[in-house]
């Protein structure tokens, strides 16, 4: 099996995934067998993954969107402290790719407030509108777990990691 590994270090088949990366939605381009091999060979001491506070710039997930209807059924996206802005485009923080019904850009934002522990939903600057529990959104919306997001025809389950229960300390829930 031949693996391929995308900018921030994850490895996964593209013959299973295509160009996009499982793990973060890079895209990847397509390279030659000797690069690929070149990269699963990588020295014992370079991690797939950096472990949490070991590498500047990491940032700490603070819940996930799954998909559980639409084009990308089953793949998971990170939710991140502050503001995420969901799109099609690569310069979203949450990218959706397949669905062409979400906007390109700002369809909607998932805030994670980690002074106060918790989620919002709120309504992009796009044309498109966003759902929570099939219920447009058109001012902020306070979000609890397994709460259902449509955005174009795809729905999404959240999942939060950070609340009442869990918090990472100020150091890792920031990118360093």
């Amino acid at each position: 099996m031949s693996l391929t590994r995308c900018a921030n270090g994850h490895m996964f088949s593209m013959r299973k995934h295509g160009s996009v990366c499982p793990y973060c939605s890079l895209v990847v381009e397509q390279a030659s067998k000797s690069e690929n091999a070149k990269a699963a060979r990588a020295p014992e001491n370079d991690k797939t993954m950096p472990y949490l506070g070991e590498s500047e710039g990491i940032e700490a997930v603070t819940g996930w969107l799954v998909c559980i209807e639409g084009a990308q059924l089953g793949q998971d996206y990170r939710i991140m402290a502050e503001k995420n802005f969901i799109g099609r485009s690569e310069d979203m923080h949450i990218r959706i790719i397949g669905d062409n019904t979400i906007s390109r850009r700002n369809h909607a934002v998932i805030v994670y407030d980690p002074k106060k522990r918790n989620f919002y939903l709120l309504p992009g600057d796009a044309s498109g509108l966003a759902y929570h529990n099939n219920e447009a959104v058109y001012t902020p919306v306070e979000m609890t777990g397994y709460d259902v997001i449509q955005l174009g025809k795809s729905k999404f389950l959240f999942i939060p990691l950070c609340g009442v229960h869990f918090e990472w300390d100020n150091e890792a829930s920031k990118e360093g």
